[in-house]
């Protein structure tokens, strides 16, 4: 069977996800490092947004929808349970990750350190300072989320986690981001024990070029 081919430079979160997926399950991928709004992508996502994915004459787009593909398609763990309740949960945390927790601490947090619209290209204060607050409820939600299993949802390792450690490990490396979560003690217990899976450190990326 033909490999799966990931769209997407490595260093998108959401990439990371597909990739993460992949090595959970044990399904040989190539990676093409193509970056947003480029032909190669545009192709694959009418948007233009990364991942897509390339699986024999199967493409696709959206990381949730790649991962749903790849659980059902091979053989396993299973990231997204048969059962009806514990699918709903790790959907409900799939969606709330991706919808509310994303756009704040990767959309508007993350990129105003990495990629800020500073006259002098550094990290843009107002729009950190100004974030902070709603970050730290997030913050807040996680750490009490994860407190009674260990695990974001269905009570064991799913795709809920998997959408989740990649942002994380970004939001530790800026100084607000990396107190907030060490300060929130069953998040930071969390994020150390999922990091040392297998599945993360292979496909953990490189830095960003220059950062």
């Amino acid at each position: 069977m033909d490999k799966v081919q990931i769209i997407g430079v490595p260093q998108s979160n959401y990439v990371w996800v597909v990739r993460m997926a992949c090595e959970e399950k044990g399904v040989p991928y190539d990676i093409a490092p193509v970056r947003p709004h480029t032909p190669e992508i545009e192709a694959l996502h009418p948007l233009g947004k990364i991942p897509g994915m390339r699986h024999g004459d199967v493409s696709l787009c959206e990381s949730k929808a790649i991962v749903g593909y790849i659980d059902r398609m091979f053989p396993g763990p299973k990231l997204i349970p048969e059962d009806a309740r514990a699918a709903a949960e790790v959907e409900q945390w799939v969606s709330l990750v991706n919808t509310s927790i994303d756009p704040c601490l990767v959309r508007i947090y993350l990129l105003a350190y990495f990629f800020p619209k500073t006259p002098d290209g550094s990290p843009d204060r107002a729009v950190i300072d100004g974030v902070l607050p709603t970050m730290q409820k997030q913050i807040d939600l996680l750490d009490e989320a994860v407190a009674k299993t260990g695990y974001l949802a269905a009570g064991r390792f799913t795709l809920a986690d998997i959408n989740l450690l990649p942002i994380l490990y970004y939001v530790q490396r800026c100084p607000e981001g990396g107190e907030m979560v060490k300060g929130a003690t069953n998040l930071a217990g969390y994020y150390g024990r999922h990091a040392e899976r297998a599945s993360f450190k292979a496909s953990t990326p490189p830095p960003f070029a220059g950062r």
